[in-house]
């Protein structure tokens, strides 16, 4: 054995090697300049012979075996190749010819590890994970990984028999980051990382940043190439640039909220008997056209192993779920949809993740995307990790991801999950189980900083793009501009409402009327905020009922007061959201493991509910009073918000134009209302657009079936009223033109 390869060696770095706990094998392995020539060393354990030759296979050099642990290595003179592969011999015809990944150099710049450092990395997402690239003239996967408290981390995959010692990376500098280019990889590639901990622990773990996984219940990560789907949205990308946030204000969004995998399914026995997203692309996007919405926000895409958590458990951040396909079928899927007209909003959790043992958790043996002192890092009630927001690679995480899924999936809105699980350190938790901040209070200052960071960029770099808050408390300022120390959303569910109404709604006619505050008080907030009125999934679950079967009466009643409960979500300021399944008066629960009861609709009942619905989405597109004036108070005026007794409210809608204008009657009792008067704004013909007790939805068809002229008659505090039949539990909508009765001079 040459005396200078064996000088070469470091002692400890090659017991190091030896034990898989060599953080640094490129100052080992590989083809380095010493003094007075060159040395080349492999370790590849089991192998009988390890050959180097130039990349035309004429020159060839026989590495000798250092040990009999799979160490080979050679002394040159002279520079023998510039590039080089590897002739590995395991056995009699078992030979791999490879080029050496410890001949690569890292591609991950000062700059990255910088901007990575400071939570500023926006496309940190390009350099970390799995990706297929081209290195000198070689193709192969990048991989690189974050774990700055890891002994050692190895590449292990179906590409090297999941062994680590063969493919251990190597630690760039202080920053903790892992990389290796692995040559002759390719994409559909399975691989974790193996994590050895500084305790001895060896941890296998999926990629935080991988592209795709497995289809659960496996869970390792798949390398895939996602430059390579050619979109055909460009008049779509190049139209939502244009928007400001003022546009979303004026403009009509009606939101069908949508889990893929039990909108419908193949078969309902099947647990993987889910449409593939190419298959949901077609036949969801023709239903919602049709249908009338604007928008699909679509639950728990991002990659998670249980269904039971509908995607709010998340362990594969930068992965589309498999369940449904690969990520250029997810493409397609938002391709699709954007060429028809639709939105795409997606779900997305930063609030907490799981504690699996392949996913984030301890991911390199310590506390590293969670905070590590429990009352700050995890929901005790959940059972689940809290993310660590004051640690800027963290913050790097979490942003750069909202940024992946707008950038790499042309997504067009963001909804976070559980906002005020995030705003307020005591969320969830008793007296001992959290830590106030430094000046002794509730709020989470490391997480209002990450949401205000988040808004400001996609503000700036993303246009037309929205960020929605599920926030769930009173915290003030949710969508106001954080220049003026908002936290920057453009909307905010309207949880309040929602509890409200529905507990309004499912109350006893009679009771009603004691509880009358609950369908008025939302007025006295609406403006405090950008809403989105919201019935969404969490209603229908748990032992909640669907909508139609909180609804209190016989069959008929039930259908009526729904008819009516719609019709005042569209008349209340702000956005729309719809559950699915709730058009058509869906019977039983949601359940994810099942599709939708789309049976029903051979019902005339559910037939004539799902037109209504679809009938009230047509309306609210056709007329600017529904969604122009949302968050402007000159859009809503009380006609007579006070007859509790009757739980009867009167409003009007102003949109655009004078004439664009609505008229609003709800009765919330089963009594009809013969000769019923209400005052109205002024003289002129006011016509029925919709009442929700015609025959065609499934009401008694007690309609006006025209116009009704105003006359000069006093009636809550208005000089001109009209008389009309107010059907029992119903809802009428009148269209007007405003006009000051004055007459003009000639």
């Amino acid at each position: 054995m040459d005396q200078r390869l064996m000088d070469f060696i470091n002692k400890d770095q090659y017991e190091e090697l030896q034990k898989g706990i060599n953080n640094c094998p490129k100052k080992l392995l590989g083809l380095h300049k010493i003094s007075g020539g060159y040395v080349l060393v492999v370790y590849r354990p089991y192998a009988k012979s390890v050959k180097a030759t130039d990349v035309s296979g004429c020159s060839r050099y026989y590495l000798k075996p250092i040990d009999d642990a799979g160490t080979f290595g050679a002394f040159f003179e002279e520079l023998p190749f510039e590039n080089y592969l590897l002739e590995i011999e395991y056995g009699v015809n078992d030979i791999v010819i490879t080029e050496d990944p410890y001949s690569f150099s890292s591609e991950i710049g000062e700059l990255d590890l910088h901007l990575f450092g400071e939570g500023k990395h926006y496309e940190i997402y390009n350099k970390l994970g799995a990706h297929p690239v081209v290195r000198n003239s070689v193709e192969g996967v990048s991989f690189a990984v974050w774990a700055p408290h890891a002994r050692s981390v190895s590449v292990i995959g179906d590409f090297n028999m999941w062994d680590g010692r063969l493919h251990p990376m190597n630690l760039i500098s202080s920053s903790g980051i892992y990389e290796l280019f692995i040559p002759r990889v390719q994409p559909g590639a399975i691989y974790k990382y193996q994590v050895v901990t500084r305790s001895g622990e060896v941890l296998h773990k999926s990629d935080p940043y991988a592209n795709c996984s497995e289809l659960r219940p496996n869970n390792a990560s798949v390398v895939a190439d996602i430059t390579n789907y050619y979109w055909q949205d460009d008049s779509w990308m190049k139209q939502r640039t244009q928007k400001a946030r003022v546009d979303y204000l004026k403009e009509p969004i009606n939101i069908y909220e949508v889990h893929l995998g039990s909108w419908k399914k193949h078969n309902d026995n099947d647990d993987n008997g889910f449409y593939n997203y190419r298959e949901l692309a077609h036949e969801l996007a023709d239903y919602v056209v049709d249908m009338g919405y604007t928008h699909i926000e679509l639950m728990g895409i991002a990659e998670y192993p249980f269904d039971g958590s509908w995607g709010y458990q998340v362990t594969g951040y930068y992965a589309p779920t498999r369940r449904y396909g690969t990520p250029q079928d997810f493409m397609y899927f938002i391709d699709y949809m954007h060429q028809k007209g639709i939105s795409i909003i997606l779900d997305w959790v930063p609030a907490h993740f799981p504690k699996d043992a392949h996913g984030l958790a301890r991911f390199d043996g310590e506390a590293l995307f969670e905070h590590p002192d429990s009352r700050r890092g995890e929901h005790p009630h959940w059972g689940t990790y809290i993310f660590n927001y004051g640690k800027k690679e963290v913050e790097n995480f979490l942003l750069a991801n909202v940024l992946f899924w707008i950038k790499q999936y042309h997504i067009d809105g963001i909804r976070v999950d559980a906002v005020a699980s995030m705003l307020y350190l005591d969320y969830g938790k008793q007296d001992g189980e959290w830590l106030p901040n430094e000046n002794g209070g509730r709020e989470n200052y490391d997480a209002i900083l990450l949401m205000q960071h988040i808004n400001e960029v996609v503000e700036k770099d993303y246009p037309g793009v929205l960020v929605i808050a599920e926030e769930s408390t009173a915290w003030a300022g949710v969508t106001a501009p954080v220049d003026m120390k908002g936290l920057g959303f453009h909307f905010k569910w309207n949880m309040g409402w929602m509890n409200d109404f529905l507990e309004y709604m499912k109350l006893d006619p009679y009771f009603r009327q004691f509880n009358h505050n609950r369908l008025t008080f939302s007025l006295m907030y609406a403006y405090s905020e950008n809403f989105i009125q919201v019935l969404s999934h969490d209603e229908v679950v748990h032992g909640k009922c669907t909508l139609l079967n909180k609804m209190p009466g016989e069959d008929f009643d039930k259908f009526a007061n729904l008819r009516t409960a719609y019709g005042f979500m569209y008349g209340h300021p702000g956005k729309k959201l719809l559950f699915m399944g709730q058009e058509f008066a869906q019977l039983r629960e949601w359940s994810e493991a099942r599709s939708l009861d789309w049976y029903l609709l051979q019902e005339e009942k559910h037939q004539q509910m799902q037109h209504y619905v679809k009938t009230l989405n047509k309306l609210y597109l056709k007329n600017s009073a529904f969604y122009a004036n949302d968050a402007e108070q000159i859009g809503f005026e009380w006609i007579d918000c006070s007859d509790a007794q009757s739980s009867i409210i009167s409003f009007i809608r102003r949109g655009n134009s004078s004439k664009d204008q609505l008229l609003f009657v709800c009765n919330f009792t089963p009594v009809e209302k013969t000769e019923f008067t209400v005052g109205v704004p002024c003289p002129g013909n006011y016509t029925e657009v919709l009442n929700s007790d015609a025959l065609e939805f499934g009401g008694q068809g007690k309609i006006i079936g025209g116009s009704v002229h105003a006359v000069k008659k006093s009636c809550n505090g208005k000089t001109y009223s009209i008389t009309f039949t107010l059907p029992p539990l119903s809802i009428v909508v009148f269209h007007y033109h405003y006009h000051s009765g004055k007459k003009k001079k000639r």
